[in-house]
């Protein structure tokens, strides 16, 4: 690696959006950390002088939707924080902004949903020789580089806790308006302390996965057994129009993270938080699928038993239970994609550590 520029005129994320698919790895002089670039919008922090003490490695991405601003200006204030040597951490971080090129037009991806192509869903093989065929698109090529990374970062450091924060926010508004998505643990017991450490940030509601995902959540907890969540921090803004007073608790936590505030999980009441399960996942199967509600009907939302949620080959879609409630609904997806979850609340308390 080559030492090139210093990050703070330019700053890195006007660099990694001049970069939008490729940048050559480099090294950045810093006094208090190894600073690694490793690609356009991947940087690696890790403290020279207390190495011993990095008892946690984490992962903040954001920008895997190219227009969910107010992630990526949080994470560009840390970033900034760190190379200008303002802010002082004791554990390795890697930052990601997942999709530069979306971010620059604005959308949440260019050709494909990067937050479905985790997980290998990126690679297909040749149905003949089983031989991997070539990406079908950038954002394919992405997501496999993004998991190399990740799995490059949690390698370095193999002794410490792992911690991935995938930050978000929201197609539409919410009725709880920030969540975060806990991806499916295969039986293992929800932590404490996570729960208590995204409080702090300013979540409360919790939707608990029940199957494997093809979410970069879900690859670095399955894959690399981390602390993973997505988390959505409010509605979906352009930049510069994100009101920063609501944002400053979680920047503020996972600057605290870093410079190695304990959260105690044992100060856990299950009363502070709304947790659900879900209850169904409705597919996308034919051009003809429609939401049933309007575009301002928030997440969460909670619909009676028999009340229509969507209408596909004419035919509608209902609600099964009282109470069923909406999440992430989204007419629009590709054929074969989620269109809409239902989720209800769950009782964890069998089976937390």
């Amino acid at each position: 690696m080559a030492t090139t520029f210093d990050l703070i005129s330019p700053d890195f994320l006007t660099i990694t959006r001049n970069n939008e698919w490729h940048l050559d790895a480099f090294n950045v002089p810093n006094e208090l950390y190894n600073v690694q670039v490793w690609d356009t919008g991947v940087i690696y922090f890790s403290p020279k002088n207390n190495a011993s003490e990095q008892e946690q490695a984490f992962v903040f991405s954001s920008a895997i939707h190219g227009n969910e601003t107010a992630p990526i200006e949080i994470c560009t204030d840390i970033i900034n924080g760190l190379v200008s040597n303002t802010l002082a951490i004791k554990h390795p971080v890697l930052f990601i902004y997942g999709n530069p090129a979306a971010i620059n037009i604005g959308e949440r991806f260019v050709e494909e949903n990067l937050n479905r192509l985790f997980s290998g869903r990126h690679t297909k093989a040749d149905p003949e020789s089983n031989a991997a065929l070539p990406f079908e698109n950038k954002e394919c090529e992405r997501a496999a580089k993004l998991e190399e990374y990740v799995t490059r970062f949690f390698e370095l450091h193999p002794q410490a806790e792992r911690t991935h924060y995938d930050l978000h926010t929201a197609i539409r508004d919410s009725a709880h308006e920030k969540f975060a998505v806990y991806p499916f643990i295969h039986g293992k017991p929800w932590k404490k302390q996570q729960f208590e450490i995204l409080r702090a940030m300013g979540v409360t509601t919790f939707l608990l996965m029940e199957k494997a995902a093809t979410t970069f959540s879900y690859y670095s907890s399955n894959e690399h057994k981390a602390n993973s969540f997505t988390v959505e921090l409010g509605k979906v803004r352009p930049f510069g129009e994100n009101d920063q007073t609501k944002f400053a608790a979680a920047k503020q936590t996972l600057i605290n993270l870093l410079k190695g505030t304990n959260f105690d999980g044992e100060s856990f009441d299950a009363t502070n938080y709304q947790i659900m399960t879900v209850f169904r996942e409705i597919n996308k199967t034919d051009e003809s699928f429609e939401l049933s509600f309007a575009d301002n009907v928030a997440n969460f939302t909670e619909f009676k038993k028999g009340q229509e949620l969507a209408k596909e080959k004419g035919e509608a879609i209902v609600a099964n239970e009282d109470g069923e409630a909406i999440v992430f609904p989204n007419a629009h997806v590709a054929i074969g994609q989620r269109a809409l979850l239902t989720v209800l609340p769950t009782d964890i308390s069998n089976n937390l550590v």
